[in-house]
């Protein structure tokens, strides 16, 4: 088995402490809250401001970075990123707080997708779909022991320990990535492609940027981007009440099976990048969408023949989080196909903001869906991912269809 080069651990480092940081307050709400004395409520938009300034500001940031390396962009927000996570121990109010959480929002929104941008750009053509998903690999992993591990360091050294734990991660991408990401053009590796030999993300102008993100192909993909992430994002957030009421179980069982899920978006992750090497980045979209569908309608079925034995629910729970994961890393080797490496960097920074756009219309989703019946979950979800499915496949057909036109006009 061929292991990735340092650099891209490096990057799925870089990824793994952004999502960490992301939802790390999650873990430590009660103390936080108590320590500063507002309520739980108000720690919880630490959260949703974080959240929101990384959205707004991906796309902001791409544009005005367009002129400093990828690499350089990246180091310097790991540095700011780190610095406003390891100062946590020293602010003393919420609004200190909320202004160095902020902070930490804007340098993340120019890592990840730099990140992205890097691997996709740089790695070999014939393993493109591989080093996105080590990538991805690192968001998987920040849910699955990131965000855990933040809470354990919260409740044995004090709240603001969790944060500190971030920065520490922070220094150490900071280090290896230093140490290991190439440095200007050129390829990385022999096997990348001709076209790839640019700086990625380095457009020759703005308007060289946005000209690929505007196609209608690129904006096909955004669409499918939101629309998947909101139907994953409508079953997820809601997932710990579904699971109660179809299986049962006391709270440790339903920890345990949200850990083995967990699990399985990992292996979801990995099997994406090769699938997208081997049978390419639509096919392999396609494919997990359909899988996630037919697993939310497993789910229904379970509800209705409730109380169901928890393994047969866990089973299938593992093959929604595989597809669900499985997702992101073919949608993003879609889009760079489209927009070329130079426009790479903006291409995931926009991106990455439909994900949070597709997060917060799925936890829309599925609590009006909630609010009628738990139930209604699973057919929410997938009537959601099965529009994002329609969507490629429309996008794919016209694609396809444009270009032997263009042929035959040839």
């Amino acid at each position: 088995m061929r292991l990735p080069p340092l650099w891209i651990l490096a990057l799925a480092l870089a990824a793994f402490t952004i999502q960490t940081d992301d939802f790390i307050v999650l873990g430590v709400l009660p103390e936080l809250a108590d320590d500063l004395s507002v309520s739980e409520t108000a720690a919880g938009q630490l959260v949703t401001v974080y959240s929101l300034t990384y959205a707004v500001t991906a796309p902001l940031w791409a544009l005005l970075l367009t002129r400093l390396p990828t690499r350089a962009a990246l180091l310097t927000a790991l540095a700011v990123f780190s610095a406003a996570n390891l100062v946590v121990p020293l602010v003393d109010t919420y609004t200190q707080l909320m202004a160095v959480r902020v902070v930490a929002a804007l340098a993340g929104a120019v890592v990840l997708p730099a990140a992205l941008a890097l691997a996709g750009a740089r790695a070999p053509r014939e393993r493109r779909g591989r080093y996105l998903a080590t990538v991805m690999t690192g968001l998987t992993a920040a849910v699955l022991l990131g965000v855990p591990a933040g809470a354990w360091a919260g409740a044995a050294l004090g709240w603001a320990a969790a944060f500190v734990l971030c920065g520490v991660l922070g220094v150490l991408a900071l280090v290896v990535g230093g140490r290991t990401l190439p440095e200007g053009g050129g390829r990385v590796e022999s096997g990348a492609a001709a076209d790839e030999e640019t700086e990625a993300g380095q457009p020759a102008s703005a308007r060289g940027l946005l000209s690929p993100l505007v196609a209608p192909s690129v904006a096909v993909l955004l669409l499918a981007t939101v629309l998947a992430v909101a139907g994953n994002l409508a079953f997820q957030t809601y997932l710990s009440p579904f699971l109660a009421d179809t299986a049962g179980g006391t709270p440790h069982t339903l920890a345990a099976v949200l850990v083995v899920a967990g699990a399985g978006g990992v292996l979801g992750t990995q099997g994406a990048g090769r699938a997208v090497d081997r049978f390419g980045a639509e096919r392999t979209l396609c494919l997990t969408l359909a899988v996630f569908c037919v697993a939310m309608a497993v789910l229904a079925l379970t509800w209705n023949a409730r109380p169901v034995p928890i393994l047969l629910v866990t089973a299938v729970l593992v093959v929604w989080s595989a597809a669900a994961w499985a997702a992101p890393p073919a949608l993003q080797a879609l889009v760079l196909d489209r927009v070329g490496p130079r426009a790479a960097t903006p291409a995931m920074a926009v991106q990455s903001s439909s994900v949070h756009v597709g997060a917060a219309l799925g936890g829309v989703l599925g609590g009006a869906a909630v609010a009628v019946s738990t139930g209604l979950l699973p057919a929410a979800a997938a009537s959601t991912a099965a529009l994002a499915l329609l969507v490629v496949m429309a996008g794919g057909r016209r694609g396809r269809w444009s270009r032997s036109r263009s042929a035959a006009a040839g």
